[in-house]
């Protein structure tokens, strides 16, 4: 039956990422890179077209340039088949307003969905980091028979405040009791009591539900216009919601260690976290999944070079993900992503950092605890990362211990 449904894909990627500022300072946060090659939008365009849906649209707004023209050079399908992934900009159908919420996002771009006539639509958000097959969860929403049904993954209980917590049915823990916005005295799961079910952001819908509760919400007074803190509620409160719980869900090529992988990266700290379970020895999320993997494009890039220094000086590289065009000469890089086109000159020393593309770190410069965003270039004998006063001295921005320079960002004398 499911294979008889008609399924369109709707990304959410209009996110604006302040928390991640001065990286979303000229790009919207979906468009940020992300170890090394690619952009967080990957990783969920990656999920629906695996999970074999693939009419695809990515509602954009904030600073969507870079974002747009990904997508675009990037994720071409077959156009003989139907099959598309296509950007679409907030384009103030109903109203001289930009989208004022992620249900606004949706109500504003129904004529999607009239022009496509799904039976089921899949809505993601575009700026987290995981493995999911959402074939497997539309197939539990059919079966249900509910019109709307939430992906949850399990938290400690007492990380609950700082979720969207799911409460659920004791006698049948598919369906949806209530939706808690960041319960302070949640209830655990009848058969895990110190467990919760946090929302991950991803719903699947009947497409005519959907199309209805978002045209409600858009006459509602006081709404926010919200996916999780208006639209999934209304269904809870008609008895029409259902939950996935995440740990169900099976991806080919998945290992013990990384099956169940989730990272809402919203955070500086959260962003470097999931670069450093990267590229952990043992990764934590692993990117070399060939049967499930992460689609991107990072240009005519060589490969990466690591060679002597022009003094024979060794390089030297540990515990490092090294992406296409990176060139070490002489220099040392451990527990670093290293974006493409980065090079580390002789004596240079990285480490516990991440250099998105076309960094250049000079002579004898040293860069620890640090992001550094595109075309940032460290002269030679500077220092990064390796003293927070002098650091904060230069204007530079620190973070949860992280010193950040923006895109194109000149380092002071």
């Amino acid at each position: 039956m499911v294979a008889r449904k008609k399924v369109l894909a709707i990304v959410l990627a209009g996110g604006e990422g302040k928390r991640l500022m001065p990286l979303t300072a000229d790009r919207a946060k979906p468009a940020v890179p992300f170890a090394g090659a690619y952009r967080l939008i990957d990783f969920a365009l990656s999920n629906v077209v695996n999970s074999g849906c693939l009419q695809v649209v990515v509602l954009t707004q904030y600073k969507s340039h870079s974002l747009d023209r990904h997508v675009t050079q990037t994720w071409r399908m077959s156009s003989m088949l139907g099959n598309y992934v296509t950007p679409v900009p907030a384009q103030q159908r109903v109203g001289k307003h930009w989208y004022l919420g992620s249900a606004d996002a949706i109500y504003q771009s129904l004529n999607l969905i009239r022009d496509e006539q799904p039976d089921i639509v899949v809505v993601v958000g575009a700026d987290h980091v995981y493995r999911m097959d959402f074939s497997q969860m539309i197939a539990q929403h059919v079966e249900s028979g509910a019109a709307c049904t939430v992906a949850a993954i399990r938290q400690p209980i007492a990380l609950a405040s700082q979720f969207g917590v799911i409460d659920v049915v004791p006698d049948e823990p598919s369906r949806i009791r209530e939706f808690l916005e960041k319960p302070t005295d949640p209830v655990g799961l009848p058969h895990s009591p110190g467990e919760v079910l946090a929302s991950m952001g991803n719903y699947v819908f009947d497409a005519d539900a959907l199309v209805e509760a978002v045209t409600r919400d858009a006459d509602t007074t006081g709404s926010a216009h919200d996916m999780g803190g208006d639209i999934v509620p209304s269904f809870v409160r008609r008895s029409q919601a259902a939950v996935y719980d995440y740990q169900d869900n099976v991806v080919p090529g998945a290992t013990a260690r990384d099956q169940g992988y989730w990272r809402d990266v919203g955070t500086m700290r959260s962003y470097y976290d999931a670069h450093m379970d990267v590229v952990s020895p043992l990764p934590v999320f692993n990117l070399y999944n060939f049967d499930w993997p992460i689609y991107t494009s990072y240009g005519p890039q060589p490969p990466s070079k690591v060679v002597q220094g022009a003094d024979g000086s060794p390089a030297r590289t540990e515990d490092a993900l090294l992406s296409p065009g990176t060139v070490i000469t002489g220099g040392s890089v451990s527990r670093s992503v290293l974006s493409p086109a980065v090079w580390v000159e002789t004596g240079a020393q990285v480490s516990d950092s991440i250099l998105l593309n076309g960094v250049r770190v000079g002579e004898g410069a040293i860069v620890r605890n640090a992001i550094l965003d595109k075309n940032v270039v460290v002269p030679p004998g500077a220092r990064i990362g390796v003293d927070v006063e002098e650091d904060l001295a230069r204007g530079l921005v620190v973070q949860d211990g992280l010193t950040v320079l923006g895109k194109d960002q000149r380092l002071p004398a």
